[in-house]
C-alpha cells in the first residue's frame, strides 16, 4: 500500500522562478494546457535554451526535488 505524500503538487504559472537546491534554478516561460516552456540552469543564466515539456512531469520533478518558489 502506497502512502500519500503530504506535500501538494506545485501549481505552475507563467513567470515563476523555482529553486531546486543551492545551485539549480528553474524559470517558467509560458504555460499551456498540457505543455510548458521552461529553463533550468546552474549559476548565472547565460544564453540558456528553452525546454518544452509536459506540465505534469515538470510538476512531479519539482515536487520530488522539494523545490521552493522564489518569485511568482
Amino acid at each position: 500500500m502506497k502512502l500519500k505524500s503530504r506535500i501538494p503538487a506545485p501549481i505552475i504559472a507563467t513567470g515563476q522562478v523555482w529553486r531546486l537546491n543551492d545551485e539549480v534554478t528553474c524559470h517558467i516561460g509560458e504555460v499551456g494546457k498540457r505543455l510548458v516552456h521552461y529553463k533550468m540552469f546552474k549559476g548565472k543564466p547565460v544564453r540558456i535554451p528553452s525546454t518544452l515539456g509536459n506540465l505534469e512531469a515538470l510538476a512531479k520533478h519539482l515536487k520530488a526535488r522539494k523545490a521552493v518558489l522564489v518569485q511568482g
